[in-house]
């Protein structure tokens, strides 16, 4: 039998496949510019509405509180890339969860991307990935505001390729937790969930602390390593103020990369399901 005779068991000429997956390329390409140019013609809002909250974190406890002579001399240094992870975070989840709550339960804007020629599982990654870009950006607007609030940043060159690979990680992570959470929670329990999700997320994250110097609190501390923001945080610290106690940076790595496994598992499943339903 001649090469071009031969056929796949599923009836499938080799030759389909290749093409099937170039299309399924193009078509993930064309749904995330079409994201992209949507944000670009909204990105003062977009940028307004991300950085809002860490902005007056950074201000208050940074800025203020020092000055009142509140805090002590240094900590705005060490509370900065806390303040970054912070917003990748965040903004990451926030990108994921609530347009596909959207999606799904009122505008079936979701189904329009169902109908491209690629894979499911290629609509929920083109989610999280479109999520870790605007988180990507807001993180990155944080260096001159922060620069404009506290008069300095603590960036040094040594240190980053380590604050990137967080950065991009951490955005993906929290990417992740968002697509878990919009296909898994009910439309009508997302208020609930975000306000049940969120503070406590906030406040165990080691976005205002190092977290080694929990170590007067161990029931605390232990919770906290539960929160993959911890590890965002940690992770940053270590490139920005490497001086100050922090988790090991591979450490940091290493559980990101768990954590986006274990969500991406999850809120992929979850986006099929609810997808084929």
């Amino acid at each position: 039998m001649s090469a071009t005779g031969v056929v796949r068991r599923d009836g499938e000429p080799p030759a389909a496949q290749p093409s099937r997956t170039l299309e399924a390329a193009g078509a993930f390409r064309a749904v995330l510019w079409r994201d992209i140019f949507v944000t670009g013609r909204e990105l003062p809002i977009f940028i307004a509405q991300v950085v809002l909250q860490p902005l007056f974190l950074l201000l208050i406890f940074g800025k203020i509180l020092a000055e009142l002579g509140y805090t002590k001399n240094g900590y705005a240094q060490l509370l900065f890339p806390g303040v970054v992870g912070l917003t990748i975070v965040l903004t990451a989840l926030q990108s994921t969860a609530l347009p596909l709550v959207i999606d799904f339960s009122f505008t079936k804007e979701i189904e329009d991307r169902l109908l491209a020629p690629m894979p499911v599982a290629l609509v929920a990654i083109e989610k999280v990935i479109f999520a870790a870009m605007r988180a990507l950006i807001a993180g990155t607007v944080m260096f001159p505001i922060g620069y404009w609030i506290l008069g300095s940043l603590p960036v040094h060159a040594s240190g980053v390729p380590l604050m990137i690979t967080v950065m991009i990680l951490g955005s993906l992570v929290g990417a992740a937790m968002g697509l878990t959470m919009g296909t898994l929670v009910p439309p009508n329990r997302i208020q609930v969930w975000f306000a049940l999700i969120l503070t406590p997320l906030l406040f165990t994250g080691a976005s205002q602390y190092p977290w080694p110097s929990l170590s007067g609190l161990p029931w605390f501390q232990v919770i906290t390593l539960f929160n993959p923001l911890t590890y965002v945080s940690e992770g940053l610290r270590a490139a920005m103020v490497p001086y100050v106690p922090h988790i090991q940076p591979w450490i940091c790595i290493v559980a990101l990369l768990v954590s986006l496994a274990v969500f991406m598992a999850i809120g992929i499943k979850g986006f099929m399901r609810r997808a084929l339903s």
